[in-house]
Formats: structure tokens, sequence, C-alpha cells
């Protein structure tokens, strides 16, 4: 049995493991044009992953959590906005949280935080590297500019699939992400938060051009939203 991730549009990804477990990132399904799903028909999650606290990312976290019991985890302040919604401290991973360069292992996926460079009004903006039961490696970039230390996770890590924004304006654009490609070196790339709304990059079109010059050892899988590919 394969590995799952599904985009559900924007910046929400659901992953289903090879072993039965399923993570959710950055929940944003009620308003988000691209999701079909409703966040009261999410059923399962045992981790929930939080990037920031912008309302695209955030989203529905509490109700999920709170009625499908997942382990959250995100950056200490953010649990606290979540607990003062009415989520169990029992669900916060290790009772606090997480912050960037640390590592917690959760149904026997290993998540390590890594930075972003975004804006957000409680904690700091971050991303995961996120490790499957079966060492299948993904790096989930949340909303972020390049930046340099991308090299080094690429050189820590040996990334089977990293998602990566694409849209521009709130984050990096396709002329970065296709140059982070060269740096993280992954074997496959889903770019997302693109085409969600009139002022973002509608397509994955020009990012698809672009790797394959910058990147040209990367599969690029666009998925379409509600779409799924298997690592």
């Amino acid at each position: 049995m394969s590995n799952e991730v599904k985009w559900l549009g924007h910046a929400t990804f659901e992953i289903n493991t090879s072993k039965g477990k399923t993570i959710i990132i950055d929940p944003w399904y009620d308003g988000n044009p691209s999701n079909e799903k409703k966040a009261e028909e999410v059923d399962k999650a045992d981790i929930v992953l939080i990037t920031h606290d912008h309302f695209d990312h955030l989203g529905e976290a509490a109700a999920i959590l709170k009625q499908t019991k997942a382990t959250m985890v995100g950056q200490p302040e953010i649990m606290e906005m979540l607990k003062n919604e009415g989520v169990s401290e029992e669900q916060v991973v290790y009772g606090t949280g997480m912050n960037v360069g640390g590592t917690v292992e959760v149904e026997d996926i290993k998540i390590t935080m890594t930075q972003a460079v975004h804006s957000s009004t409680s904690g700091d903006p971050a991303g995961y590297i996120i490790t499957l039961e079966d060492d299948k490696t993904i790096y989930y970039a949340g909303d972020t500019g390049i930046i340099n230390t991308m090299e080094v996770f690429g050189e820590i890590y040996d990334i089977d699939l990293a998602i990566l924004p694409i849209g521009s304006v709130f984050t990096m654009d396709s002329v970065q992400a296709a140059y982070a490609l060269k740096m993280l070196n992954p074997k496959a790339v889903v770019p997302m938060h693109y085409g969600t709304f009139p002022i973002l990059e509608q397509t994955a079109d020009k990012f698809k051009s672009l790797a394959s010059e910058k990147a040209p050892g990367v599969e690029v899988i666009a998925i379409e939203p509600g779409s799924s590919c298997e690592l």
C-alpha cells in the first residue's frame, strides 16, 4: 500500500499513510473556493499540522480537532489559541506545542518544524519535514519566500516530495519556487497556493516550464484540487 497525498486546494492537504494514519495540514475547508469538502465531513485525522494563524491556513482547525480527537502540532502561541477555542490540552503535542528546529514523534511519524519567511499574528510562520512510517519524507514549505536554508534541508534530508507555494503576492512565485528545487533536490514536487484568488498565479504552467529548466531531474506533479498522488 502506498502513501496518498491529496490536495484540497490552496494550502490544505490530507496525507493518508501506508500504515493507515491521516495527517491534515492547514485545514481550510469552509470558505475555501477550491475545496469541495466541508469541515463537518472530516471524520478521521490522527495529526493536524498548522503552519501559521492566517485564516486560509488555521481554517477550521479547532472544529476538526474536537471532532476527530487528533493530535495538534504547531507553535505554542497557536496551540494556546486553539485551547482557548475548546480543544483539549491533552491533544497538544507534548502539551506545549513545538518550535523551529525541533522534532517530535506522533503515531510513529517524525515531524520537524522548519522556518518560513512570511507573517503571522501569533508565533512565527513555519514549514514541516514529515518522515512517514516507511521513511518516505515530505517537505511542506508552508507560506514562504525562498530561503537559503532550503539548501541545508536538501543536504540533511532525502526528500521524496516537496510541496511548494508558487502563487506569488503572499509567497514564492514560480521563478523562486523553481530555483528552490535546485536547493532542495527532491524526487518530486507538488505546487500549491495558487489559483485560489484572482491576484495569485492561476495555473502551474509557468512553474512546470521553469522547473524543467532549473531542476530537470525533479518530477513535477501538478494535481487538481480534490485529486491525489502516491508516494
